[in-house]
């Protein structure tokens, strides 16, 4: 028994209300986490889908040359290339340069040729081109059966195609 203030007596809650109390708070509070979660993972409406982006400006090519003579001269820059790879002419090839090479950089070109032995290089069609920069990817065959492609990077400077670098 329980004394209230007053003095009146009253009898202790049993113990097993107190448990049906505390489980159904338990229970309360398991319910509204799952609503909650629910809320929080549930289904959204779908968002609107992003705009689409602005159209690529187009790259202009040179306006002093019209792209057939663009084309020439990038396929004459890429027979270039295969021509100073095919003889192993590293003085060809540094003159296809942008900027000049040393007589170092030059020396380990010729030394890596001369380790090759003979190659037969081609230009492969078509150039890509995009702008002043362009992409010459070039076909090297050995004669004991190695093949590779290679994509050199070409750019316009002062008026003339060249591997930068």
């Amino acid at each position: 028994m329980l004394q209230r203030p007053g003095g009146q007596l009253s009898p202790a809650p049993s113990p097993g209300r107190k448990g049906l109390y505390a489980g159904l708070v338990l229970l309360g509070v398991v319910v509204a986490g799952v609503v909650a979660g629910l809320l929080l993972i549930g289904p959204r409406e779908p968002e609107p889908a992003p705009a689409a982006p602005p159209p690529p400006r187009p790259v202009p090519t040179s306006t002093l040359t019209s792209p057939s003579l663009v084309e020439s001269e990038l396929v004459a820059t890429g027979q270039a290339i295969a021509a100073a790879i095919t003889q192993g002419d590293s003085a060809a090839f540094g003159k296809l340069a942008c900027e000049p090479q040393s007589p170092a950089a030059m020396q380990q070109l010729q030394d890596k040729w001369d380790a090759a032995g003979t190659v037969t290089a081609t230009m492969v069609q078509p150039v890509k081109v995009a702008g002043e920069r362009a992409t010459i990817t070039i076909h090297v065959e050995s004669p004991k059966g190695g093949k590779k492609d290679t994509d050199f990077p070409i750019r316009k400077k002062a008026d003339r195609w060249c591997i930068p670098g």
